[in-house]
């Protein structure tokens, strides 16, 4: 008897490690070191230009475009109109002439890095290059009082040794010549002008702020500040007396300290508004914010003494708001009116500007201009709760203002620039009133003539419109019902709701750049799993020409492998959820995966990609460590659907799109037998580290593991803007018509009970935009509760960690292989992040 239970004993025992023993041969080894060949650096080596980037010129539909494979940079010229794309130079001639010139070696493969400024209307680039050279420093004399003053200075001392500087070389090249030009040894002028200077359309005036007040200066006083912006023959003018902090003309203190603040106090800085296009007005919104309440952040690590930074945040459900007043200041007469608004109601304003010509987008300086050119200021206010909306026109000499459009919605109200032109007869305004976003076709009185746009599809912006053809150019989503809904293209419709047309059609997602003229576009296509293209097509969508595909040819050695797109259902069994899977590429169908989600909820946006991107840092990357990495939309996610699928987060801004994650993750484990469904984690910045927290406590059985940096888990304490538009605010009015607005919202740490999984939260700690207090919050709410969980803390990092993003990738690489993996990174050094640093001496 005692024999037999021996033998149970050891076949029981054996069975057992046998079992466990094959459980863990099943679990992947985290693979640091494919991690660590996918790092930022890394990839920059082995991918280069993924679309074309037109530089559109002025003269005729031309532009030009510099596109880098594993053979170097070259540059190039199309001419649309004549079909032809040309080299702008021949980089062996280019790399001859500069080593000639220089002394420096080149070729054509490695040229410096060029900044162009086309000249000689478009036939002639400049450019600065820097030479090895060194050579004595000349000072130039930018005015007589620095020449005297040099001059007394150099009887009183000694001549010193001359500074030595690396010699500067300014070249013009002539289109298609033979030659290269110098134009001079001069350093490029520092443009510190740029920093302060609003330069009017004509150039003849130039406002900017000063101690909070509106100051100007004439063309040849700001020319001197050019120069010299001590010169003290400068004569400065002040316009205003009245402004303060936080009720000013301009001069905006966000993101400067104690330390800062004191010392730029006398500064010039900038006033930001929009010209009149004759130059004769300035339209400038004034706002309040001295009642709004202050906020802070220390920065520890900036200097010898730690430094305040003070701003003012309004927190949603406060009673204050911002007041905003529209000024318009008359530049010959310096007088100035407002605008008849109530500045008491609490509303947003936005004054609509003109399209800036693509053309222009390199031009030196590039003043705001108003959308109307006849003495009309056209702007739209939205009620503090979102929900109401008001297209405006305003007399600029009178301040006179009238309703044209009126938008209601009980959910929040977006809106899209608004279109003027038939010589500012008729514009198009884009709604969202049938659930749907469309453009709508008015007269300038604010009578509806048609719905120019209609049905199941989401338009996203207008690109253009011809007026002589009745033609409204402009891009969109979901119009194909075969493909995914979030794939971007170019149509083109009649203004009278007739001949919809798409002009670049296909199975991809798309990023266009149309010239001014309305005649030609650069089409950038691809998915996630195809290499990136790039064509010209005209505007009937015929193709052009072919112009470039992305050389991937280092990174496919290299092991690379495309993620693959899935569709799913939503957790209503519904609604159609698109994502992208990444695998490791080193993947073994024998094994069980974790499965890691990255999120981020939106509303706004959804963080899934649907072109080929090179920022693979929290996606293929992660999935290297030995996960398979998932991304995808939830229900109240991305805008480019329908306004239902967009507002169904609305009042329930916490938990909305948890049970899609959840439900979608299981479908993938039905269907993928390499998925553990046991080991689920999931991570997230931002809102995306709000949601990873609320996920893991919300289905603590289900999530094993997050990650959660610089989220926003006390909403209560978020900019307002965010919170009471995505979430709502109620306007409530008492019975003697006072205001207040009503705000609710579950946060995360209420939940912090709930915590069974392991947790990291991580902040930086001078992060301006979602509070550190928030993740402080959550932490504080975990010890409460007696629970274990990791906490870090960014020194003097901003909301997007800056130099230490890398850092982060590896904190979050080393907490789910811990805990996902059973494997626990012990090393001090993170070897993957010195295994590459060159070594000092």
């Amino acid at each position: 008897m005692k024999k037999i239970l021996v033998v149970l004993l050891v076949l029981f025992t054996y069975g057992t490690v046998s079992a466990q023993s094959e459980k863990e041969d099943n679990i992947p080894v985290p693979n640091y070191r494919l991690a660590s060949k996918y790092s930022p650096t890394n990839l920059g080596k082995m991918v280069h230009s993924t679309s074309v980037r037109p530089n559109w010129l002025k003269k005729g539909n031309r532009f030009w475009y510099q596109y880098k494979t594993t053979e170097g940079s070259k540059y190039y010229i199309v001419d649309a109109d004549n079909r032809t794309k040309k080299e702008l130079f021949d980089n062996e001639k280019m790399a001859k002439w500069l080593t000639e010139i220089t002394k420096d070696p080149y070729d054509a493969k490695h040229l410096p890095k060029f900044d162009f400024k086309f000249v000689k209307n478009d036939t002639a680039i400049q450019f600065y290059v820097t030479s090895t050279e060194k050579v004595e420093e000349v000072k130039e004399d930018k005015n007589e009082e620095d020449k005297q003053k040099r001059d007394s200075t150099s009887t009183k001392k000694k001549k010193s040794k001359p500074k030595m500087v690396n010699k500067i070389y300014h070249f013009e090249y002539r289109l298609g010549g033979n030659s290269l030009i110098v134009l001079d040894n001069k350093k490029k002028e520092k443009e510190e002008w740029k920093k302060w200077a609003n330069i009017a359309p004509d150039s003849s005036v130039v406002l900017f702020s000063k101690n909070y007040n509106l100051y100007w200066m004439d063309k040849e006083n700001f020319l001197k500040a050019v120069k010299n912006e001590k010169d003290s023959t400068i004569v400065e003018n002040q316009w205003t007396n009245d402004g303060e902090e936080n009720y000013s003309y301009g001069g905006r203190t966000r993101g400067e300290n104690n330390e800062t603040k004191l010392k730029n106090k006398d500064n010039r800085k900038y006033v930001g508004g929009t010209w009149s296009h004759d130059s004769k007005k300035f339209v400038f919104q004034r706002r309040d914010a001295r009642h709004i309440k202050d906020l802070w952040v220390i920065n520890t690590t900036s200097s010898k003494r730690p430094t305040l930074e003070t701003y003012k945040y309004h927190m949603p459900g406060e009673d204050e708001f911002y007041k905003t007043e529209i000024h318009v200041f008359d530049i010959p007469s310096k007088s100035s009116i407002k605008v008849k608004i109530d500045t008491v109601k609490q509303q947003s304003i936005q004054i609509y500007r003109a399209p800036r010509k693509k053309s222009t987008y390199r031009d030196d300086f590039q003043p705001s201009l108003l959308l109307s050119q006849k003495g009309k200021i056209y702007f739209n206010t939205i009620s503090r709760d979102r929900k109401k909306l008001d297209i405006c026109v305003a007399d600029i000499n009178t301040g006179d203002v009238k309703v044209l459009i009126e938008e209601r919605f009980n959910t929040y109200i977006e809106s899209r620039p608004l279109v003027l032109f038939n010589n500012e007869t008729e514009m198009l305004h884009w709604a969202e009133r049938s659930g749907w976003a469309h453009y709508y076709l008015y007269d300038t009185e604010g009578n509806l003539k048609n719905q120019v746009t209609s049905g199941s599809y989401h338009v996203e912006r207008s690109i253009g419109v011809d007026d002589k053809t009745r033609t409204l150019y402009f891009t969109a989503h979901g119009i194909p019902k075969n493909q995914d809904p979030y794939y971007e293209h170019m149509y083109k419709i009649n203004l009278n709701g007739t001949a919809l047309r798409a002009l670049n059609p296909g199975d991809f997602n798309t990023n266009t750049s149309m010239a001014d003229s309305n005649k030609y576009f650069v089409s950038n296509y691809s998915r996630v799993n195809t290499t990136p293209k790039s064509e010209l097509r005209d505007s009937s969508g015929k193709v052009a020409m072919q112009l470039e595909e992305a050389d991937l040819s280092q990174l496919f050695a290299s092991g690379y492998q495309f993620p693959e797109p899935f569709k799913m259902k939503a957790d209503d069994g519904i609604t159609d959820i698109y994502g992208v899977m990444y695998k490791p590429f080193d993947f073994d169908e024998t094994k069980k995966y974790p499965l890691l989600e990255y999120v981020y909820p939106g509303p706004q946006t959804e963080a899934v990609n649907k072109s080929f991107s090179v920022r693979m840092d929290r996606l293929d990357r992660m999935a290297q460590v030995g996960f398979i990495v998932v991304t995808m939309g939830n229900r109240g996610g991305h805008p480019d659907r329908s306004k239902w699928y967009h507002n169904y987060g609305y009042g329930n801004l916490r938990d909305y799109g948890l049970a899609d994650k959840k439900h979608v993750a299981e479908q993938l484990s039905d269907k993928y037998g390499f998925i553990d469904i046991e080991k689920v984690g999931i991570y997230g910045h931002s809102g995306g580290g709000f949601m990873s927290t609320a996920a893991i406590l919300v289905y603590p059985d289900f999530f094993k593991a997050a990650v959660s940096s610089a989220g926003n888990h006390d909403n209560n304490i978020y900019n307002s803007w965010w919170s009471e538009t995505h979430h709502g605010v109620q306007e409530e009015i008492d019975e003697n018509g006072n205001v207040k607005y009503k705000y609710m919202i579950d946060d995360n740490q209420s939940l912090a009970k709930n915590l069974k999984g392991h947790l990291m939260l991580i902040t930086g700690d001078v992060d301006n935009n979602v509070h550190p207090g928030g993740t402080i919050r959550m932490a504080h709410a975990l010890i409460k509760a007696n629970k274990r969980f990791d906490f870090m803390l960014m020194p003097g990092q901003r909301h997007g960690f800056g130099n230490m993003t890398e850092y982060s990738f590896w904190l979050r690489a080393d907490h789910f292989s811990k805990h996902l993996l059973n494997h626990e990174a012990t090393n001090i050094d993170i070897t993957e992040m010195n295994r590459d640093k060159p070594k000092g001496k």
